[in-house]
């Protein structure tokens, strides 16, 4: 790139991420109070028996929750161990990836309100779709599942937490939201920001023209697109814009919203064990055939002039020297300090257990944990692990893919903790691997 394309980069880069970090630093602090003060207990009382009830509950659960396509699995394998049944398991693991309070609050910013009232929407009726599908074929088991619906044990990784005062959970909502969630979504995001801008500079405006002029084929081809790629449904909102800003349609735009956070090889690999072959093939099929459909909807039925990108008007091709106002300057800021502080953190966490891997006791083993990808999979393991009797400390190493266990705990123990959590587990590392 030239100096001028470079300008160019840098300047759509600074106006994404003003136009989003007011909305999405909300989110987080959202995302946070929903984490500390509605536990997994409650919402799996709920999502039990037949009929849509449970399906749609499990829905409505799962759409305001900012959990990644990896890390709504092993809370999805909790809720069915607690006894919520396979069809509104389903629906919550199709809601929760597409949507999130943090991710609606970015799409309300970029996009616009009406992006920001469908997706929820399209959410909604394809999770409660897919998880009817599945509870009609609930009977018909395909002899995948390796969720068992029996009472929680030592290790189920759901137990109950001591009090806290308010303040101290005020407080525990702050740090997950600003700090966890910071790091689970951080690296997504800012790929989601760079190619948002990549796009915006290199992507000749007449690419697309010729694809709009067939909506189902430019829709098949987002599917392809959208599919093999892992991305948080934060991270594919700039994308989005971009390639609206660029020509597309907003309805093919949407499908990208929609299948790339649900429908990814990665997730499509783990659920095909978790929840059983033909429930993983109505998944995939619920969320392409809803994105798809609204994407039509978007661009025949409903008024055009809905679907504007709300800030195409502050990321131009023109507007290098356009004034960046001081709030959502300040929000940027902060945004981006979170980010460099959850990176440094991640690097200072992994050289410290580097570190404590070469002084290890005699109590103290190292094990290989398959399926662990973000913030909220290392919590996860963490407290199941963590839960077990005559446990010290359970540390989970994201990096390595490893979980470091001190005190007297069985190794199929923790086996079997792991396992329930809904990870794969290796076996044991020896000191000099």
């Amino acid at each position: 790139m030239n100096i001028e394309n470079i300008q160019h980069f840098l300047y759509s880069l600074a106006a994404i991420i003003n136009e989003m970090s007011p909305y999405i630093l909300l989110g987080f602090v959202i995302a946070g109070l929903l984490h500390v003060f509605v536990r997994p207990e409650m919402m799996s009382r709920h999502l039990s028996g037949k009929g849509w009830g449970p399906v749609a509950k499990a829905a409505l659960f799962g759409i305001p929750l900012p959990l990644c396509s990896c890390g709504v699995l092993p809370t999805a394998v909790a809720l069915r161990r607690r006894g919520a049944s396979r069809g509104a398991a389903t629906s919550f693991l199709i809601a929760t990836p597409q949507t999130g309070v943090d991710s609606i609050a970015a799409t309300y910013s970029l996009l616009g309100l009406p992006f920001a009232i469908v997706r929820p929407v399209a959410a909604l009726v394809g999770a409660v779709a897919g998880g009817m599908a599945v509870s009609r074929t609930d009977n018909a088991d395909d002899g995948n599942e390796i969720i068992e619906t029996e009472e929680c044990t030592d290790g189920c990784g759901m137990e109950d937490t001591p009090p806290r005062t308010f303040l101290g959970k005020l407080a525990e909502s702050l740090r997950y939201g600003l700090v966890d969630m910071v790091a689970s979504v951080g690296k997504w995001l800012v790929i989601g920001l760079i190619v948002a801008a990549l796009i915006t500079v290199l992507v000749p405006d007449s690419l697309f023209i010729g694809l709009s002029r067939y909506p189902i084929l430019a829709m098949l081809v987002m599917v392809a697109v959208a599919v093999p790629m892992y991305i948080c449904a934060t991270g594919s909102i700039p994308i989005a814009l971009s390639l609206m800003l660029k020509g597309l349609s907003p309805g093919v735009a949407f499908v990208l919203l929609m299948a790339g956070p649900a429908a990814n090889f990665a997730s499509i690999m783990v659920l095909g064990k978790a929840i059983g072959r033909r429930a993983t093939a109505i998944y995939v099929g619920s969320v392409i055939v809803t994105a798809m459909a609204f994407g039509l909807l978007i661009d025949y039925l409903l008024p055009a002039s809905w679907f504007v990108p709300a800030a195409s008007g502050a990321i131009g091709t023109e507007c290098h020297h356009a004034a960046f106002p001081v709030f959502p300057t300040l929000c940027s800021i902060l945004l981006v300090g979170l980010l460099i502080y959850a990176a440094i953190c991640s690097r200072r966490h992994n050289h410290t257990h580097s570190h404590t891997e070469n002084t290890i006791q005699i109590m103290t083993r190292t094990y290989k944990v398959d399926g662990m990808a973000c913030a909220h999979c290392k919590a996860t393991v963490e407290k199941a692990v963590g839960a077990l009797k005559g446990c010290e400390s359970a540390t989970v190493n994201l990096s390595a893919g490893t979980v470091r266990v001190e005190g007297a705990v069985p190794q199929e123990a923790v086996q079997k903790a792991v396992a329930l959590a809904g990870f794969t587990f290796v076996g044991a590392i020896q000191p000099n691997d």
